[in-house]
């Protein structure tokens, strides 16, 4: 969640750089009337409490002075009775800014670039030069059949579309992908963990799915319990409401797990194959850290991730997005690219994110800040989608007789 208080100080100055982020008028401008109505309520409650305070000055007066106390008491009570509801009133109006805060993004850091959507992201840099192919590279789905890898319509059969089945070594190298992936992050400091993959919806508003994007997620029928649309969920809710020794941070964690989600904002996007499913695997990374530590360790991860690529010999590019791409908790995200040749074209397989202090602020996660206690940040990231990353080796890898050749980096753990 955004700082009220600094909302309060700098209205105008906030709403600028929400508006970078396409945040509307109407939703500013609600959120202004709201944190206007809540400082009248709180002037009128300390109004009346300093009031009370008087009066209960002159009551000890009074007695002291053997003077009538009646009428002043008939006045102190009618004060109490006028403070409990200016209390109701001011914590109302809390709880309305509050809902309407819930909803609104995190403020983009300062160096994020302007624009409206991902053609307006900014190349950093490109990482391996795309390989040469004397044939017509095949896409993934093609690929995967021919293989016996990847089952599409077994996956409709037991469920619905955007779910697949593997089979022999497309699913061998789905655990393998899992075991390297997690073995490499965790020579790189980052501590594995396991966590459900079912969360409540206490988790999800910690790191921002809820309330906004709560039609993306399955829910279980009668419970507050949802189906994790991400590890960054469970995972960085590890520490929620908590207080955290200065000397404990930064805390680096990685985990496997499945994901699901909807996918309802992305209709008729990447319908076919692997790209875009309900169910995927995903090896994540998670940090909590002093905020001025933040942007060091931000690059860290970026610089994970892309080693993690270079490692199987998968040719990508590092975009930083726009104001307008950025995702509902992120301040800065860099985004990390895979060179599909099949699809002649660079695709999402890693994004990497600042949350700053939005979602410890929501999770209420602290630390020991001298003689203070101050909200940690935080950041995750993929490393990586797993089902991309195999799109990505079909399609690199793949031999103009439709085999495919595995990484180097992954025969360890074929066998």
């Amino acid at each position: 969640m955004i700082d009220l208080k600094l909302l309060q100080r700098d209205f105008q100055s906030v709403s600028d750089k929400l508006i970078r982020k396409g945040v509307s008028v109407e939703l500013l401008d609600s959120l202004k009337r709201k944190n206007e109505e809540l400082k009248v309520a709180k002037i009128e409650y300390e109004t009346l409490q300093a009031a009370q305070n008087t009066m209960s000055k002159e009551f000890g007066i009074y007695k002291k002075e053997g003077k009538d106390t009646s009428e002043l008491k008939e006045r102190v009570d009618a004060n109490k009775i006028k403070i409990a509801e200016a209390l109701e009133v001011q914590r109302i109006k809390q709880e309305e800014l509050e809902s309407i805060a819930m909803s609104i993004p995190n403020i983009p850091d300062d160096d994020v670039p302007n624009g409206k959507d991902d053609s307006d992201n900014v190349e950093i840099k490109k990482v391996l030069t795309p390989r040469e192919f004397s044939f017509t590279p095949k896409e993934h789905w093609e690929l995967a059949e021919q293989n016996g890898w990847i089952d599409f319509e077994r996956g409709v059969k037991l469920a619905t579309s955007r779910f697949s089945v593997s089979f022999g070594m497309g699913a061998k190298l789905e655990r393998a992908l899992i075991n390297f992936m997690l073995n490499f992050n965790s020579k790189r400091g980052f501590e594995e963990v396991s966590v459900p993959s079912l969360v409540n919806r206490a988790a999800l508003e910690g790191t921002g799915q809820l309330p906004k994007f709560e039609d993306d997620l399955y829910k279980v029928q009668d419970q507050e319990l949802f189906l994790i649309p991400t590890a960054e969920v469970p995972v960085t809710n590890l520490y929620q409401d908590e207080i955290l020794a200065p000397d404990k941070l930064p805390i680096r964690m990685t985990a496997y797990t499945a994901c699901f989600r909807k996918e309802a904002g992305a209709a008729g996007r990447d319908t076919r194959g692997m790209i875009r499913q309900h169910q995927f695997h995903k090896v994540e990374l998670v940090s909590i850290t002093k905020p001025q530590d933040s942007d060091k360790i931000f690059d860290e991860m970026v610089q994970t991730a892309s080693d993690l690529l270079s490692a199987l010999d998968l040719p990508h590019r590092l975009m930083t997005l726009c104001s307008g791409d950025l995702g509902f908790g992120a301040a800065k995200t860099v985004d990390l690219e895979v060179w599909l040749p099949g699809q002649n074209s660079y695709r999402e397989i890693s994004s990497v994110s600042n949350t700053r202090e939005f979602q410890a602020r929501r999770a209420k996660i602290r630390f020991k800040d001298g003689d203070k206690n101050s909200f940690v940040h935080t950041l995750n990231g993929s490393s990586l989608a797993v089902g991309r990353t195999m799109v990505a080796i079909m399609e690199n890898f793949q031999n103009e007789d439709g085999t495919i050749t595995i990484p180097k980096a992954l025969e360890p753990y074929l066998n």
